[in-house]
């Protein structure tokens, strides 16, 4: 197999039993349960659970783990207190991946055995959430809301978030978008977080430096990026000229296309129905204009380059968090808030993957490209010599 210059693309670099994408088929599978089942009868801690134990939980397995979430959620005043020393107009993800880092300064990280590394998730899973919706109070010049105990994981984010308690129907709907992007395999971000855990550093450190990835358009940011070209669109009217004079010009429509799924990512299918729904209650025009972008899409990659092309899990997501009132920037973060529940599995996997040992440490190859000057190197010159 040629190697060189793909960016890792089919190259298989550790086993894992956490969850595993069949491209040619649209289908994402979370240890061993298709995406479909889970969206249609699970909740978002009940596949967390999943993910990270590898088993459906019992009810008793499901309440205590439940009730340690929820005795995490606070996170401590002084970094509240912090956050207010940041510039109102930071990159929401900046403060992130500031604060997750900072964790650690906080809580005793042991990473010596299995089951503290469990605690350590459970605990992270739990303040991501706070730590983002206090971002958001703050910046906007509003008080922190305390965690609700009485809430589940997405109740209580959009409670702490807007200060108003969700109604079923959204609370619903924002709970599977939970579970849809709770893991995706190898992804940009959850190598980041495999890898930089294969150095043993902390799982802090390791959820860090995922959420960088994360940050980048085109990972995490996508679908910041797909509500950005609706605002600009404004009306379904615009759309087909608006689609065709980007894709001639070369360029990408964000939110369509995808390096591992061949057909329909089985997410994207999931997240129009429920952006239909929220535009049925809202009626607000974003599900009928994404819709559009899909189709016009869809038939010029086909004019054009003779080629199919689908959406991804991004498309819709946009029009959905808008429609829930969530801020466009914070559209990444949100992410974060569902898929930091995949690093911390994985995180977990590459550091006691007894039954599939790999290499200790990550350590690819490159090709160099650069100049040669002669088979003993170029020759030095003192800074006199230089022209």
């Amino acid at each position: 197999m040629e190697t060189k210059n793909i960016g890792l693309r089919g190259i298989e670099v550790a086993d894992t039993r956490i969850s595993n994408i069949d491209g040619e088929k649209g289908k994402l599978i979370y240890r061993g349960f298709d995406i479909l089942d889970l969206t249609k009868n699970s909740t978002f801690e009940e596949t967390a659970y999943l993910l990270l134990y590898d088993n459906l939980p019992t009810k008793a397995q499901l309440d205590e783990f439940n009730s340690k979430l929820v005795e995490a959620r606070y996170i401590p005043k002084q970094m509240q207190k912090n956050m207010g020393n940041w510039r109102k107009d930071a990159d929401p993800m900046d403060m992130l991946q500031a604060f997750v880092s900072a964790l650690a300064g906080y809580y005793d990280e042991e990473f010596s055995n299995k089951e503290a590394s469990y605690e350590k998730a459970i605990n992270l899973i739990a303040k991501v959430p706070t730590i983002i919706a206090s971002w958001q109070r703050i910046r906007n010049g509003l008080p922190i809301v305390d965690p609700d105990s009485s809430l589940s994981h997405a109740a209580n984010f959009l409670y702490m978030m807007s200060g108003e308690k969700p109604d079923p129907e959204v609370e619903k709907i924002f709970d599977v978008c939970l579970i849809l992007h709770a893991d995706h395999t190898f992804n940009a971000s959850t190598f980041t977080a495999r890898q930089v855990a294969s150095t043993r550093a902390h799982m802090y450190s390791a959820a860090s430096a995922a959420i960088g990835a994360l940050s980048g358009e085109l990972h995490g940011g996508a679908n910041t990026e797909v509500m950005k070209m609706l605002l600009e669109i404004q009306e379904i009217e615009k759309v087909e000229p608006w689609i065709k004079e980007k894709m001639r010009a070369g360029e990408r429509i964000m939110g369509m296309g995808h390096a591992v799924y061949r057909t329909y990512d089985p997410r994207a299918q999931v997240l129009k129905e429920l952006s239909r729904k929220l535009a049925e209650k809202t009626k607000e025009p974003w599900f009928d204009m994404t819709e559009k972008i899909e189709t016009t899409t869809i038939s010029e990659m086909k004019l054009q380059k003779g080629k199919d092309i689908y959406p991804n899990v991004d498309l819709y997501s946009a029009s959905i968090y808008y429609m829930l009132k969530i801020p466009v920037d914070l559209n990444t973060p949100i992410f974060a808030i569902s898929r930091v529940v995949g690093w911390a599995a994985h995180i977990i996997e590459e550091k006691f993957a007894e039954a599939a040992p790999k290499p200790a440490l990550y350590r690819p190859k490159a090709t160099y490209v650069g100049k040669y000057c002669g088979p003993e190197g170029c020759e030095y010159k003192t800074l006199d010599l230089r022209k």
